[in-house]
Formats: structure tokens, sequence, C-alpha cells
């Protein structure tokens, strides 16, 4: 009987967009796969990752068997081989050094994975280790940090109200190419701008002209790291004109905050930032005009050594000029799932946001629960891990300082990694498991509250799963079981469709509607309120939004007193600033194949005073590494600048990092504004 091809209704998990699709299949095989011009979210949209999934689950190098390290070499065994082995390592180095011993890594790739993840946290409370891991600490803290400090709770995560908005900052943000940095852009991303470059303004501060700047009204190049000047700047005006009794009824710490933004004039934001001071007065001048003002930040500040000074100063802008949780500013999502706004929030002080940390690297601390990921290497060279259950992530592209997590990941006793297809990381891993890819599996959309709308989504798997693969929350509840953990009866003994089901249904047990109610149609939506009246009652109990945070105070006491004169980098004048980037056809280290290539732009001043030409291979170095990769000599970056991608094994950025330059507040790595050389790569 000869295949038919069947098409089936799902959505994207490569990112929080959560793109509607539609799946083409014959027999085993993947058709086709393209946007779904019925879906009530993104109306056929989608990017070209989300169209490559079928490239993905077709990969030559998928991985479709368990594998066992045994002589140096990976080979393929059974799953009750595999899981022997690994339960019985794990035992004994939990018997002889406790589970202490033994790190866990939240991955992107279990992160898109709902009963996968929900597993892995009950896997994680089993064990009781404190060596937990996230790509919280590689790209997000300072917003995270800032939540907490100004609004009371971590999970505050403003996004534009593009509906009404007039004024949008992007500050170090590309949502046409990345949707956005932990909230997702409403789709098409390029129409969102545009919708407000029509009705108002829009701001690109950014030293590199992107994908999203061809949209925008306005584009400001500061240098890398000092984005913060142009805030204070703005703050430091606008204090002086407004109301300061009607913003003291709403906000505490305005002195503080006046205070602190003193020195922002014109002339020393202008000098430090290195941008006009008439280009700084066009932006006040938007400010004043429009009222009220969004601003959305991404990793080109997250990942900065001054990521926390920015993020406190945006968040300022937006409280000062009333924009929280007001329309045409912004609006807090209340999650769907997990709903925010059903009853009160939980109190966190800001103490407890930390933590005692990991033993080899005191000056780092626990933040949320968490251990800085720059602190592996250590710990494992201190021979405190020697266990590392890596769930679904790249970890040489994606910690800091891979010169020195590779020779420390090769001294491990135990490795596994969970994941789709080979890479360097594998290759390094003891105990290799694949699991199901995102078309192989039923799922939800777990991270419901980064979403653009207050919606869920369901999808059935698309397709039969390859070789060997298994469910993750199979995989993790039966390592638990064969750790003698307590697993919750839901999670079944096989892994197959049905229990799928099962497990997935349960991550959507708190849902504003049941699961049943909209299974079939795939997507849900509910109203969304602005202002929300459970966002303003919660800052109101807290005694209002904290507009000086002491310990972003105090940090930026620091950074002040270590300004030497105003604006010039501490780097030697023949260096230049390395910033992230993030390219159209890849997503931190996935989907490569499609042929995104390691561009390392450069403006073509800087490129004729090192002898580089367009096309050329070219070194990069600093005092932890050097990599390699293509120059793209454009003026779209400003001078005294370079920008390499994310993601590339062979142009990999953390080759360039240091895992003992982290922020001492959160021990976030620094990955943005590095001073490197660049010159012609060796013939």
């Amino acid at each position: 009987m000869e295949n038919t091809i069947q098409t089936t209704r799902t959505f994207c998990r490569i990112c929080t967009s959560l793109c509607g699709l539609l799946v083409d299949t014959e027999g085993d095989q993947i058709v086709d796969v393209r946007g779904d011009p019925d879906h009530p979210l993104t109306q056929g949209y989608t990017c070209p990752k989300g169209r490559a999934l079928k490239q993905l689950h077709h990969h030559p190098s998928r991985l479709e068997r368990p594998m066992l390290k045994r002589n140096g070499e990976l080979e393929a065994v059974s799953w009750d081989e595999c899981f022997d082995d690994l339960a019985a390592s794990l035992r004994r180095i939990i018997d002889q050094h406790g589970s202490s011993a033994i790190g866990v890594y939240f991955g992107s790739g279990i992160g898109m994975d709902a009963a996968g993840y929900r597993t892995a946290e009950l896997l994680h409370a089993a064990l009781g280790t404190p060596a937990k891991f996230s790509p919280l600490t590689i790209d997000g803290t300072a917003k995270v940090l800032v939540a907490s400090h100004m609004g009371g709770f971590p999970g505050f995560n403003p996004r534009p109200d593009y509906t009404e908005a007039k004024l949008i900052l992007y500050v170090g943000v590309n949502p046409v190419v990345s949707h956005g940095h932990a909230v997702s852009t409403p789709i098409p991303p390029s129409k969102a701008v545009q919708s407000v470059s029509r009705r108002g303004e829009t701001w690109m501060i950014d030293p590199v002209a992107n994908e999203t700047s061809r949209f925008v009204t306005h584009h400001m190049t500061p240098l890398p790291g000092r984005d913060y000047a142009i805030l204070g700047y703005l703050l430091r005006e606008l204090l002086a004109q407004c109301d300061l009794d009607a913003l003291e009824d709403r906000c505490i710490g305005v002195a503080s905050l006046r205070e602190a933004v003193a020195p922002y004039t014109a002339s020393y934001a202008a000098e430090v930032a290195d941008v006009p001071e008439a280009q700084l007065a066009q932006l006040l001048a938007s400010v004043q005009s429009a009222g009220r003002v969004a601003v959305e930040t991404g990793t080109g500040v997250t990942m900065a050594e001054t990521a926390n000074m920015t993020q406190w100063f945006a968040w300022a802008l937006m409280i000062v000029t009333d924009s929280m949780n007001r329309p045409g500013g912004v609006w807090f999502h209340p999650g769907y799932f997990s709903p925010m706004d059903v009853a009160p929030l939980p109190q966190i002080a800001p103490e407890h946001l930390f933590a005692p940390g990991a033993s080899s690297r005191p000056d780092t601390q626990s933040f949320l629960g968490e251990w800085p990921c720059a602190v592996l290497p250590s710990e494992i060279e201190a021979g405190n891990i020697k266990a590392f259950l890596n769930l679904g992530g790249h970890l040489l592209a994606a910690f800091p300082d891979a010169n020195a997590l590779q020779p420390a990941l090769e001294k491990l006793e135990v490795m596994l990694t969970l994941d789709i297809v080979d890479n360097e990381t594998v290759a390094l891993s003891t105990h290799v498991m694949p699991t199901k890819d995102q078309l192989e599996r039923p799922d939800l959309t777990l991270w419901d509250f980064l979403s653009s709308r207050v919606s869920g989504q369901y999808t059935e798997a698309v397709i039969e799963p390859v070789g060997e693969r298994r469910s993750t929350w199979w995989i993790l509840s039966e390592l638990m079981r064969r750790l003698h953990f307590e697993v919750p009866p839901h999670l079944g003994l096989e892994s197959n469709a049905a229990n799928d089901n099962i497990a997935v249904a349960a991550v959507a047990q708190y849902g504003r509607q049941p699961l049943a109610e909209w299974q079939q149609t795939g997507y849900t939506e509910a109203a969304r309120d602005l202002p929300a009246a459970w966002v303003d009652e919660f800052v109101t109990t807290n005694g209002g939004w904290d507009l000086s945070p002491k310990i972003l105070v105090e940090q930026h006491q620091t950074l002040m007193t270590q300004m030497d004169g105003v604006s010039r980098p501490s780097r030697e004048a023949h260096q230049l600033l390395l910033v992230p980037r993030r390219q159209q056809r890849h997503l931190n280290a996935q989907l490569l194949f499609l042929g995104d290539r390691p561009e390392i732009l450069l403006h073509p001043h800087d490129a004729t005073q090192r002898a580089i030409a367009d096309g050329e291979n070219i070194t990069i170095s600093n005092h932890r590494g050097t990599l390699t990769g293509v120059a793209k000599v454009t003026e779209k970056i400003r001078v005294g600048v370079v920008s390499v991608p994310h993601g590339f094994e062979e142009a990999n950025v953390n080759r360039l990092t240091d895992q003992f330059e982290v922020d001492p507040i959160t021990g976030m790595a620094r990955y943005g504004a590095l001073p490197v050389s660049v010159m012609p790569a060796p013939v």
C-alpha cells in the first residue's frame, strides 16, 4: 500500500515565538514544513529556522541509539545497558561524595520540552544537588536581578505595548532575527516595529546596524557597554522636569536615583557613549513628546560588563515616565498555564535571591538557586563535581571559557548528554541518550508567559520517532527509578504515545481552561488587561517601584570610580571591542547546516588599518584564546567594534571569554565589549 501525504498542524519550539506550522509527512519522511496561515497568533509567518525542522529531523548526524564510552570511544548499546552503567556510576559517586558531586545543566534543548523540563526539575529536586546550571547565567541575569529588586518579583518581564506605543527604544537587541530576548516580539517582528514607526518613533541603540535597524526611525551607535550613559542622561533631564511629589507617591528611592544620574550631563553622556550630543537631545525630545516609552533590551546589553546598570536605567526610565503597566508603555504577562494573577504573588526579599555558591569560587554566589556557568571548570578541577548531567545543551558552544571547560569536562567520571544531533559536547560524554525531537512528541507551550499573547498551545506528535529515541521525561524518570528516587505515578513505565500525552497533560493542570476543552484546536487565548490590577496591587503592597536598589546603587558607584577620565575604553589603541550577535538561519549552536557562516563584521576603517580585505580569513585573539572566521567589511558596524555571531564550533566566541571575568553580583560571564586584537589569519 502506497503512503499518502498527511498534513499535521503543530507549532515551532525553537524559540518562544511559537510559530504555527503545517508539516507534510509521507510514511517516515517529512516532506515539507511551512507556516500555518490559519494560526491565530502567527498567521502563516515562520522564520528559516522553523522551516528547517525537516532537515533537522533527517540530519545525517542525528542521534538514534544510546551510546556508552568504552576505551575512549562511544559505541551503541541497549537502553538497559546504558542505564545500568549510568545509574551504577552515579550511585557510587553519591555514596562516596554526596549528591553535591553531581552537576545538572538545564539546556535549551530541554527548555522547550514541557514534560521533559518538568521531569528534569523532579530529578534535580530528588538529587538535592546545589550544582544547578542554566542559560540564565549565560545571557539573562541582569533582567531577573533588576525585576526582583525594582519590582519585587523575578517574573516581571516588561514587553512593549505594540498596539498603542508611540516610542520604543531597542537597546542591544535585534528582534527581526532573534524575535526578542526573553520575551517574544509579535509576529512578524518587522511589521510590529514598522507599525510603531508609522505611529510614532522607534530608536535602535546598538553599535551594529542590524536587520531591525532598517525598520526603525532612528539609529544611535554607542560604544559597546556604554549604552547606560544614554539612559542616564535621559533620566537626569526627565527627573529635573517631572513632578517629584507625584513620582514619590508611586516610587521609592527617587532622591537616590537623582543623585546617581546627576553626572550624566549631555556632554558627559556623549563622551562616555561616544555619540553626538545633538542626537542625545533629539532622543530626549522624542521621549518628552511621546510621554510614555517602552525599552526592550537584548543580549547586547545582558552580555556586557555593565548589564546591570543599563537594565536598571531602562526600568527607571519606564517607571519615571509612568510607562510600567500602562497603555502605550509596557505590559506584564500574567501566564496561562501558571497564572500569576489568580493569587497574591510571593513576597521574595532581595537577599533571598542569593545563597552560598561553588566552594572553588568564593568570588561568586548562587543566584535564584543556580550556580553561574562560569564556575563549572573550577568545580571539576577542584574535584567537587565528578559527574555532570547535560540535559540538552552544547556546553562548549554555550559556556564561557571553552579553553578551560573542554579539558575539565574530559576529567569527569560521568557525563550524560541528552541530545538529538552529534556535536563536540556529545563526543566528550561518557553516556549519550537520544531524545525525541520536537516533531516526534506531543507538547505544550511551557514558557507561556514569554509569548506575545496570553495563550496556550498544544500539539500531537507529527511523526514516529526515529531509531530508538525516547521521550526526555521517560529517560529522566527511568533514571530516577534506577537511583531509587520516588517517581510521580503519572509518569508511566513506558515511553509511548499514550504516556507522552499523560506526561504533557500534567503540565497543563493549572491552566486557565481545561486542556480537554481546546486540545483539538491546539490553541487557546485569554484577554489581556492593561493596566493589570494584579501588577499595581503587588507593587503598591511593596511600597511602590524601587528606583534605587542598594545593590545597584553600590555597583554604579564602583563603575563611576573605575572610569578613567570619561570615555576611553580600557584597551590598547590597536584593539577593538568584541560584541555578540545572532544570525537569521541558526539559533545558538542549532541549525548551522542551513549555511550561516561565522562572518566577522569590521568597519572599513578598522579593516584598512589592519590590511584586511572583505572575505579574508582573520584571527581574533585576547588573553584567553583565539578564533578564526571570515571578514565581512561593512559600514553597518561602527568604528572600533568587531562582531562575531554565537554558536559556531570553529569560530567559538567562548574561546575568548574568561571564567574569572564575571559580574560580582550574579556571576554572569562577560561576553560583550571584550577588548580583542584582530589581524589576517596566518596562511
